[in-house]
Order: structure tokens, then sequence, then C-alpha cells
């Protein structure tokens, strides 16, 4: 299994040098992808926690990251569809996969937050099926040239679309969710799943058999990923990824065991360092234990 790290992205320690240094620290350390996450929006009221306060936008960060890396691959994990056209993301994640030289996974969501539909201008209804005509569109516009696209919900006029992305077809395409729909969804059209903030990680087994079934039923063959997000939960022992980062160590083999096929290391959600309010030295101070302690190999 495969071990990536999340970049500094919410909270007071996401800053360009903090940035800079996580990346090319983990790059150093043999970790295989950086990863980051969307949030548009803190609501008045809002029963969120403070993760989401201060968010980084995620495809600007990929970008940031590519510039002061050279091999480790790049990832959004997710960003919300919904809230853009595709022809603009797509455009984007072309650029991304450019500039990085074919580094960049894109890990794609349909959002959940009523509030950020609305800011967005997007309809929250059939989220489920406009996903899917997005998905069909990007591949489109990633195609051969002239691109012309007609959908239910997305078109794109004939036209010539460059750059194109420098992997062939465009990057993977992941795929956040876990009703048993999208999970059938990813199986049918994506090329991996990524496990939520809040998955059980002890029942991932279930979601990946999910997620392959729907793949065989689909008649498709290729080998799919399986990303779950390791958010690390706290000093005390309460199930996996928590405790001391030896017992956390121990606990990659158990989410290895359940068919992921990568796990990223995510201090983000961590209150005292994905938080405005944070203290930014002792937050990269804590980084970098955790990026020696949990270093592959």
């Amino acid at each position: 299994m495969d071990i990536g790290f999340a970049l500094p992205v919410s909270g007071s320690w996401a800053t360009p040098d903090n940035v800079s240094a996580v990346a090319r620290k983990a790059e150093e350390l043999g970790y295989s992808t950086l990863w980051t996450f969307q949030r548009l929006l803190y609501p008045d009221g809002t029963r969120l926690g403070p993760t989401y306060a201060s968010v980084l936008d995620p495809v600007t960060v990929v970008g940031f990251a590519a510039g002061v890396t050279e091999r480790i691959r790049l990832g959004t994990a997710i960003v919300n569809v919904p809230f853009q056209p595709p022809v603009l993301l797509g455009k984007q994640l072309a650029t991304l996969d450019v500039l990085s030289r074919g580094r960049l996974d894109a890990g794609l969501g349909l959002g959940w937050a009523r509030e950020e539909f609305e800011a967005a201008g997007a309809p929250y209804e059939r989220r489920g099926k406009r996903a899917e005509d997005y998905i069909s569109c990007l591949r489109a516009l990633w195609g051969p040239d002239p691109v012309e696209y007609a959908g239910e919900f997305y078109r794109v006029p004939k036209s010539t679309v460059l750059p194109k992305p420098i992997q062939p077809g465009g990057p993977p395409l992941l795929l956040g969710g876990a009703a048993p729909a999208a999970l059938a969804r990813i199986g049918r059209l994506a090329d991996g799943w990524i496990s939520s903030s809040g998955a059980d990680l002890t029942a991932l087994a279930s979601s990946v058999a999910a997620v392959q079934e729907a793949a065989t039923a689909a008649g498709r063959s290729q080998p799919l990923r399986f990303v779950c997000r390791g958010v690390l939960r706290g000093a005390q022992r309460s199930g996996p990824l928590t405790g001391s980062l030896d017992e956390v160590r121990t606990d990659l083999a158990g989410l290895a065991a359940q068919g992921m096929t990568e796990t990223f290391i995510d201090l983000n959600f961590d209150p005292a360092i994905g938080n405005p309010e944070g203290d930014a030295a002792a937050s990269m101070r804590r980084a970098h234990e955790v990026l020696e302690a949990l270093a592959p190999g």
C-alpha cells in the first residue's frame, strides 16, 4: 500500500512556507502523494468543526506544490464538481497535469453543504446524474480534437481544446462518496474511490467490495485505486489511526488488508492543527514528527 500525506490547507499552519516545507519533506522521505481538500465557506451558526473555517483552494495549492517538487504525485481529495462547469475544471486540471509533468490525481465529489450550492449558484437536486454527465464531459474534453459533447446537463460546441493533459486520457478520476448509489457509480465510471474524513476505518472493506462489484457488473477489468483519508484522531488509543505513532504505523497494514491501495496521513482534521486559532509552529513540529515516524519503508 502506498503512503501519502496531506498538505497544510486548513487553519493557521496553511502558509506558503509550510506548504512548501511539507511537500519537499514528503518527497524526500519517499511518500507517494500529496493531497488537498475543498471547503468554499463556513456558514454562520454551522456545527462544522474549526477545520472548515479557513481552507485554501485545493487546485491552487496543488499547482503551488507542483512547483516545489519533482517526483511525488499530487491529488485533490476532493473538488466538488457542481461548483464550476466541466470546461473550466477540465482546463484547470489539464493545466496542472502539464505543469506537474503528468503527476496529477483528480479526486472529485458531489458536494453536500447546501450553503455552498447556493453561493455557487448550483442546483442541489440530481447531483448524482449531473456528476455522471460531468465525468463524461471531462473525458471528452481531454480526448481527441475536435471535441463536441452534448449531454443531459453539459454541452461543448465543436472545438479544439488544448493543451491536453500529459497523462493519456487525462488524470485518473477518483470519486468520493459513501451511499450505495455513489459506490456503484464509482465502480461504473471512475478510476477509484477516496474515503471521507468521517469514514469508519474498520469497515472500509465493504465499500471496496461494493465498488469492485459494480465495476465487474459493468464489464470493467482494469485495476481500481482505493485511497483512505487517514485522519490522525488523537493521542488516546480508541481505534485505527489513534494513539502513539508506533500504534498508527501498525494500523496501516490493517487498512491495506481491507483493500486500500493507498492511505494518506491527514493532520488538517486535528482541531489543534487545522484551526485558524492554532499554533502554526507547533503544528509544523507535529507534522515533521509524523512525517518522519510514518515514512514509507
